[in-house]
């Protein structure tokens, strides 16, 4: 079940961060509970949240800010299930585009996103911090996709 988080949700949605490890950081995801410019959704499994997409509304576009998944639900559709509710998200907001930035080595997220034809506009170099264990820094690749 999708459902649009609350800020009652923030300490469940900081705990699933900290597992999914999407990026996003604690103040973050509680400044987009409350904002009436952002909405955060999530996914559960049962009563466990095991998954949220966090997207905001800019004047024109929307933006996939971040989106992960517990690594005991990956596999199981559910970010194919979130990314649903984030194309409603922007449709509802009457956004032009929904742009998102992957880093380069995400297979399993660049291609979820082609899915949803996305396209790649543009790579940042050097943009990401390594993941852990790795030296050196990450390029992250510009996606969009438009509204028609």
């Amino acid at each position: 079940m999708i459902a649009e988080l609350q800020e009652s949700d923030g300490l469940r949605l900081v705990s699933l961060e900290a597992q999914a490890q999407s990026g996003a950081n604690e103040r973050q995801l509680h400044a987009a509970l409350t904002d009436t410019d952002a909405c955060v959704m999530g996914c559960f499994q049962e009563n466990t949240l095991a998954g949220y997409a966090l997207v905001a509304r800019l004047p024109f576009d929307a933006e996939l800010q971040a989106i992960g998944v517990m690594p005991a639900h990956r596999h199981l559709g559910l970010g194919h299930a979130l990314m649903q509710a984030v194309m409603l998200k922007a449709t509802e907001w009457k956004s032009e585009r929904l742009l998102l930035e992957v880093r380069a080595s995400n297979k399993a997220a660049i291609s979820l996103y082609q899915r949803f034809d996305f396209k790649v506009d543009g790579q940042r170099k050097g943009y990401y911090p390594a993941v852990q264990g790795a030296a050196g820094r990450e390029d992250a690749l510009l996606m969009s996709r438009t509204f028609s």
